[in-house]
């Protein structure tokens, strides 16, 4: 069962209004969207995402409130030739969460799973681009490492990385998992090919490129008075959310709603444990770029 993350403070911070035009940039399995939605009379909610394979699952997910969603396949740095092709200038809201969806990571197939033996891919359109596998049997040593420790924010990267470049060719999550535990120790609750993983998912969907083309374009797709809530999971990625939130409230085009950042209570860390590590920062757009 798909449970979205902070879903009663993401509606909240988005103020939703039944007329509204809102966007969520990441539709995942729909949870967020069909929310949203559920609370729209005649507005409706733009569903994109840049995985057509979860687009699917989010249409059958929201099967009852269809008519109030537009889905759409697409990057954050597309999200406004999608909002053109439609007709919309600017919206009412923007809600993005930046975790991994649950099939994603479940799906052994994908190539994402520490857990679930598949292909190395990790691709979020398993039609674009170099999968995981690419960048670690074709990169060198030192760049492998400075991958690792950039993105994975991994200090034993020297050592994954001398790991990965013996053992190479690595041709799937199993292998590569199984080939960095033996070359670290597990120190805490995380398995120590974690943040690898996450370094290579990274990489390979330009996420932090593409984070920073939505962070960018936020003055020109919300409205004055519009509300945009960004979910993250990671420092680095609540990093950029955080700093942009604060440039766009220097310049005067925006006021942050979010004093501290805002985290699950403990009762939903309990009941959806993925939760735990989330992080929802708010901002309400005060002057718009045409």
């Amino acid at each position: 069962m798909h449970v979205p993350v902070m879903l009663a403070e993401c509606l909240d911070y988005l103020n939703v209004r039944q007329e509204g035009v809102y966007l969520d940039a990441t539709a995942g399995l729909g949870g967020h969207t069909g929310a949203i939605a559920r609370r729209l009379d005649t507005g409706i909610v733009i569903a994109c995402d840049r995985d057509a394979e979860s687009l699917e699952l989010a249409r059958a997910n929201t099967a009852d409130c269809a008519d109030r969603i537009r889905f759409h396949q697409a990057l954050f740095s597309q999200v406004g030739e999608t909002l053109a092709a439609v007709g919309v200038n600017q919206m009412d809201g923007l809600l993005a969460d930046l975790g991994v969806s649950r099939y994603q990571l479940t799906e052994g197939a994908r190539g994402f799973s520490l857990m679930a033996d598949g292909p190395l891919d990790a691709r979020m359109d398993r039609s674009q681009g170099p999968t995981a596998a690419d960048f670690v049997n074709s990169g060198s040593e030192k760049e492998l490492a400075d991958l690792i420790y950039k993105l994975g924010e991994e200090r034993r990267s020297r050592k994954i990385a001398r790991a990965i470049v013996r053992a190479r060719p690595v041709t799937t999550t199993g292998q590569l998992a199984k080939l960095i535990e033996s070359a670290v120790p597990r120190t805490g609750k995380l398995h120590p090919a974690t943040q690898t993983f996450m370094a290579l998912r990274i990489a390979v969907n330009q996420e932090n490129e593409e984070l920073d083309a939505l962070l960018e374009s936020l003055p020109k797709l919300v409205k004055p008075d519009g509300r945009v809530v960004i979910l993250t999971f990671m420092s680095l990625e609540d990093r950029k959310v955080k700093h942009a939130f604060q440039a766009l409230q220097r310049g005067g085009q925006a006021r942050i709603l979010t004093r501290h950042v805002v985290r699950p209570t403990e009762e939903e860390i309990r009941d959806n444990p993925p939760s735990r590590s989330a992080k929802l920062r708010a901002l309400e757009i005060s002057q718009a770029i045409l």
